[in-house]
């Protein structure tokens, strides 16, 4: 069940429903539910899905659990993203590009990569490209949104090169990182899974030099 059957609505001049889990009480309203304004409750609901389809992908994070992770009716997932499908994309662009915006560019492929080896917080910058794996393949329209997150990534990425086929080598080292993302957070494949990132990222960048020449490289793990 993906939680978008018709469900009661939230109390009248709030965003929350009678009974709602988490919901704050205003004090001298008896027991009346606290207005949470229309702002709180869509970044309540972007910071829910963001770590829901992170961790679990687009199909198998429902409206359900995205409205009870944020703590809000899930009526209201509706009323301010339409559907969800609306909700993975905003999220998707808003993780992405927050991510390629404020990071140098020479900073992208660790900063990309470590989010996916060791950080477990809410950020959807930094989980980014986590969503982007467990999502891959879930419908047309997910695989459409996730492919040109990765090309916006790539063409960053390129720049790191001043060869002919720099396109092609941002491509393999998108690849790369991915596939490293793919074993150690759904895979779990060992000693991979459990491997320091900082040891990680120093044999991942000092390896990659030879595709992107201009990438920095990560300080080489102690002996």
């Amino acid at each position: 069940m993906d939680g978008s059957e018709p469900v009661a609505g939230p109390v009248p001049g709030t965003d929350l429903a009678p009974d709602e889990p988490g919901a704050d009480r205003a004090p001298g309203t008896g027991g009346a539910p606290r207005r949470r304004g229309a702002q709180g409750t869509r970044l309540l609901l972007l910071e829910a899905a963001a770590a829901l389809f992170a961790e679990r992908g687009y199909e198998r994070a429902t409206v359900r659990d995205i409205a009870e992770r944020a703590g809000v009716n899930q009526a209201l997932l509706f009323r301010y993203f339409g559907s969800k499908k609306a909700l993975f994309g905003e999220v998707v662009a808003l993780g992405g590009q927050e991510q390629l915006h404020s990071t140098p560019p020479g900073e992208l492929f660790e900063v990309a990569l470590r989010g996916m080896l060791g950080h477990r917080g809410t950020d959807p910058a930094d989980r980014a490209l986590e969503t982007f794996l467990r999502s891959i393949g879930d419908s047309d329209e997910i695989t459409t949104a996730v492919r040109e997150m990765g090309d916006d990534y790539a063409r960053v990425l390129a720049t790191l090169s001043a060869a002919d086929d720099r396109g092609l080598r941002a491509d393999l080292a998108l690849s790369w990182m991915l596939g490293i993302g793919l074993m150690r957070v759904v895979v779990g494949k060992q000693p991979l899974a459990d491997a320091d990132p900082d040891a990680v990222c120093a044999l991942v960048t000092g390896a990659l030099g030879t595709l992107l020449e201009d990438l920095p490289r990560s300080a080489p793990p102690p002996g």
